[in-house]
């Protein structure tokens, strides 16, 4: 399945990644979704000529808990408003030495130990089974490294992102835990989205922020509040200047993604055709339309 011409790049991250210089014909606008009220409305905008749609994970003035937040219906908006390929950022903690706050992780890999989300868009009525193996888009991902590095931030490629379900932080066992899995960094906000990025068939890729060693470091405790703080400012403006970098490189991009992104769903669907619930499939017209029409 091509791309329509040219990308529209989603980005899901906090409030202020919309400030972006440059940034032209800003509008916001709500976009409804069979299943729930996505986190905020969705800013529209482009970016030299390339269509961008930004949507603030947690709501504009953070009133979201990772628990709380609607996964299904911020990917489902997204893909109804015609978004092709996802960009998340999020802060996490670092779980690895080599990967001090002010350090951005191009993680490819994930853990999920969260508990209390919906995880998928199908379940009874009609059920698919999309592969995880390679849960990131290794052509956004590249993009996004080299823009960091044209930038000079401090990055890695590569590493597997525990995602926890929060709101409190691990506690020193399981931080150590963790760790002993060989896990980069950890965070409470990328799965399912992650999953349900994949089964949207979007392109998807995350650029994990560290603010600062989990509580397994022994340094954590002497971490104070102001510089957690200023860490998570100085992340923001990078992630600001990482998105203006990539987005006009993505945004050239022509025809179907390399590594099978857009067709996740051409043999995940296992429920027969007669069987499928039809009030189901009305609710999967924006992420399954494709194959629910043939």
């Amino acid at each position: 399945m091509a791309h329509p011409s040219p990308p529209v790049l989603g980005i899901i991250g906090g409030s202020g990644l919309y400030q972006i210089d440059g940034l032209q014909d800003v509008t916001w606008r709500k976009v409804a979704s069979p299943f729930g009220e996505p986190s905020d409305e969705l800013c529209f905008g482009k970016l030299e000529g390339t269509q961008v749609v930004f949507l603030p994970r947690h709501g504009r003035g953070h009133r979201l808990s990772p628990s709380d937040i609607n996964f299904r219906a911020n990917l489902d908006a997204l893909k109804r408003v015609g978004v092709t390929d996802v960009l998340s950022v999020s802060a996490v903690g670092s779980l690895r030495e080599d990967l001090p706050p002010g350090t951005f992780v191009v993680v490819d890999q994930f853990i999920d130990r969260t508990f209390a989300r919906t995880k998928s868009f199908f379940g009874t009525g009609c059920v698919a089974h999309v592969s995880m193996a390679k849960p990131v888009c290794t052509r956004l991902g590249d993009a996004v490294m080299g823009a960091l590095q044209r930038l000079g931030t401090p990055a890695k490629r590569g590493g597997s992102y525990l995602a926890m379900e929060g709101p409190q932080f691990s506690t020193l066992a399981e931080s150590e835990l963790y760790r002993s899995w060989g896990c980069s960094v950890i965070g409470m906000t990328n799965m399912p989205e992650a999953k349900l990025a994949r089964e949207a068939e979007l392109c998807y890729a995350t650029v994990a922020m560290v603010t600062d060693f989990d509580c397994w470091h022994p340094g954590h405790e002497a971490v104070t509040v102001d510089q957690v703080v200023s860490v998570l400012v100085a992340n923001a403006g990078k992630a600001r200047a990482l998105v203006k970098s990539v987005v006009p490189q993505l945004g050239q991009h022509v025809g179907p993604c390399r590594h099978g992104c857009q067709t996740a769903l051409d043999h995940a669907l296992i429920t027969a055709p007669e069987a499928r619930d039809p009030a189901v499939l009305q609710r999967l017209d924006a992420v399954a339309g494709r194959v629910l029409k043939r």
